[in-house]
């Protein structure tokens, strides 16, 4: 069996394993043909070894948070043979915390979870796969091009359901939303936006290659000027980006009332100015919200499986602007300037 792995915390570690054993048994009795898995940011921050931890007794952690397979076997007849599913990534932590007995492992307390192709759990970077059945989840035959997409698509399904939670407080009847960054994440949280029926703006610097089209493409505005010149404050705004000067604009940019999330990781190590006191004064006096969101659970990715379904197929095609075969899996985690969302192929 073929399988990508590094060694973490060892930089330039990347290697795909012509050998590797069969997946353990004790990992799920669902075993699952890879198609494809999808690469981001957090596979380069793996290979670059700034984190990850392989699973216990194991020397190389499989990469691979993103995935899309068939189902070969399930004896428990959760799923049948040629299902088309995708794996889950969190798992809940063995104590568990209350969340994760809640089944709100996105939400763990105490840090002791684990993930796929990320923290003490192999990825579905392989050929074969095992899950659990309450870890995998089914995708509609029709999305068999563009399901690899499910997991990035779970992350802003949870962003949109905390978003519209919080609105709640009060009578909420939000028109326009600003997302910042027009990556996968961004672009596929303006999707779920224009499905909500709102008016969506995408902001990015890209002022060429495939970002522009894709955002006009869902009926969103788009722009690649800076926030602060933006004519419009937004009921709700999605950063995606990380920037940290984009992320003070952000808050400084939404209205009375205004829902900011934060789904960008900033890298910190860079200090900028900041007037925290008008910021305050500004989030107090109009009742601003900020928070930040990180992964997803059940109920998330089976609304990202939803979001999918009624999404134009030929947009989530080209939303994956290179498709790497497994023979050149160096090529796919690379990170062109053009790029949308890589995916690595197993044919």
């Amino acid at each position: 069996m073929r399988a990508v792995s590094v060694i973490p915390g060892q930089e330039n570690s990347l290697y795909l394993d012509t050998n590797a054993p069969e997946p353990d048994p004790d990992e799920g009795p669902v075993l699952v043909e890879a198609i494809a898995v999808g690469i981001c940011g957090t596979d380069r921050e793996v290979i670059a070894g700034e984190y990850g931890e392989a699973p216990p007794g194991a020397k190389r952690l499989i990469l691979g948070h993103e995935s899309l397979g068939r189902v070969l076997e399930d004896p428990t007849r959760t799923f049948a043979p040629g299902d088309l599913v995708a794996g889950i990534v969190r798992h809940p932590d063995p104590v568990p915390c209350p969340n994760c007995a809640a089944g709100e492992w996105d939400m763990c307390r105490n840090g002791r979870f684990t993930e796929h192709g990320i923290k003490a759990r192999h990825g579905f970077a392989r050929d074969r796969w095992r899950v659990q059945p309450d870890h995998a989840i089914r995708l509609a035959p029709t999305l068999d091009a563009v399901g690899v997409l499910l997991e990035p698509t779970s992350v802003v399904a949870k962003a949109w359901e905390h978003i519209e939670r919080i609105g709640e407080r009060a009578r909420w009847t939000p028109r326009t939303a600003l997302v910042t960054g027009a990556g996968p994440i961004g672009l596929l949280a303006a999707l779920l936006g224009v499905q909500r029926g709102l008016e969506v703006h995408v902001l990015d610097r890209a002022t060429a290659g495939p970002k522009p089209a894709l955002a006009a493409r869902l009926g969103a505005v788009y722009h690649h000027r800076g926030v602060p010149d933006l004519d419009l404050e937004p009921d709700v705004a999605l950063e995606c980006t990380g920037a940290p000067t984009v992320v003070l604009d952000v808050m400084e940019k939404i209205g009375p009332n205004g829902i900011a999330c934060l789904t960008g990781v900033s890298s910190g190590g860079r200090r900028i100015a900041l007037d925290a006191g008008h910021l305050n004064r500004q989030l107090v006096l109009e009742n601003n919200v900020i928070f930040g969101t990180v992964n997803a659970n059940r109920r998330h990715w089976r609304q990202a499986a939803d979001a999918l379904l009624q999404a134009d197929i030929r947009w989530l095609d080209d939303l994956i602007t290179r498709r790497v075969p497994l023979d050149r899996y160096p090529d796919a985690y690379t990170s062109p300037g053009n790029d949308v969302k890589a995916v690595l192929e197993f044919g």
